[in-house]
């Protein structure tokens, strides 16, 4: 029976030091990538900002606005390739002084690899209606779980164009070590407007006349990243968007802001990280590891029990001799 027992343990413990190594290198994988039903919404605000107000005909300074971003993931819009997560992304600007009356409205919907976050072309990818957008690089996310101090292709769903995302320090939010990356989206024509603007609001003389101007938009970019996960837990936009006539010399400011991620957002984003790093960590190292453990230690104890006799290592005693030399007990 001793034996048996120790064959079981010995099996057992060979099970979990074949399950480590599957764990960490097999399942992680599989565990390890971007959700394709995510769900968030985070707002942005930025005080002491400028922005044209079209019902008012007038240039509004000193204003406090605010941004609300939804991100809601499609698990229905990848044609069933559970390699793809499809994300759509909402931002309403507001005025705080009159919430109920969206200045600007941007959505977009983006694609992407769910291992590397790496942005794909399909499954009706666009930017405010624009379905002919060819997007490259990164969206939303950071490399799942790989985040390296070095520079990172990020597209501008504004200008739609791929800049660099530069590494440029650690630092920490809200407890959380993180990267920090910047990029600067230059100067960009987005659109050009049908309507002719009044020579003097573009600071030409009045005597211009009315000028045809196209929209342009320009931005400097901040985002602090947690590198066990990927995940973006403080944003910072600093944009400005003007008209200007074909020629440049005339222009007018319509939206200056420095947006940044309220404080009870970034900690909410900064638990989830937390969350999602504990899962990364369990799958990579603490299951693996207390597989590792657990196998030695049951073959050890499969071993010691197989190969010892009940009682100690010692053999029985040999039976008593009897006088005619043979053994047993005499029967006389």
């Amino acid at each position: 029976m001793r034996r048996q027992a120790g064959l079981i343990l010995i099996g057992v413990g060979a099970f979990f030091l074949a399950l480590a190594p599957l764990v960490r290198f097999y399942v992680a994988d599989r565990v390890i990538v971007a959700p394709p039903n995510r769900y968030e919404v985070t707002q942005l605000e930025s005080k002491n900002s400028t922005y044209f107000d079209q019902a008012q005909l007038k240039l509004k300074t000193g204003v406090t606005l605010l941004a609300k971003n939804t991100v809601r993931g499609d698990v229905r819009a990848n044609g069933n390739d559970n390699d793809i997560a499809v994300w759509d992304s909402t931002t309403n600007l507001y005025d705080t002084a009159v919430p109920d009356k969206p200045i600007e409205i941007q959505s977009y919907r983006i694609a992407f690899d769910r291992r590397t976050s790496r942005l794909v072309n399909c499954c009706g990818s666009h930017v405010d209606g624009d379905g002919g957008v060819r997007m490259s690089g990164y969206g939303l996310l950071f490399p799942v779980a790989n985040v390296q101090k070095r520079d990172y292709p990020f597209y501008d769903m504004t200008t739609k164009q791929t800049a660099p995302m530069r590494f440029n320090a650690v630092e920490e939010v809200h407890g959380l070590t993180t990267y920090r990356f910047t990029q600067a989206v230059p100067l960009t024509k987005t659109e050009a407007i049908d309507v002719r603007m009044p020579a003097k609001m573009l600071g030409l003389p009045a005597n211009a006349g009315a000028q045809r101007v196209d929209r342009y938009a320009e931005a400097y970019n901040t985002v602090w990243v947690d590198p066990r996960t990927g995940i973006p837990v403080k944003h910072r936009k600093n944009v400005r968007s003007t008209l200007r006539t074909p020629d440049g010399k005339g222009s007018m400011i319509i939206a200056q802001a420095d947006l940044i991620t309220v404080g009870k957002d970034q900690r909410s984003l900064v638990d989830g990280a937390n969350g999602k790093a504990l899962q990364i960590d369990a799958v990579r190292t603490y299951i693996p590891g207390a597989a590792i453990l657990l196998g030695l230690a049951l073959l050890a104890a499969g071993a010691y029990t197989a190969l010892t006799r009940p009682g100690g290592d010692s053999p029985p005693p040999a039976p008593p001799r009897r006088p005619d030399g043979k053994f047993g007990d005499d029967p006389h």
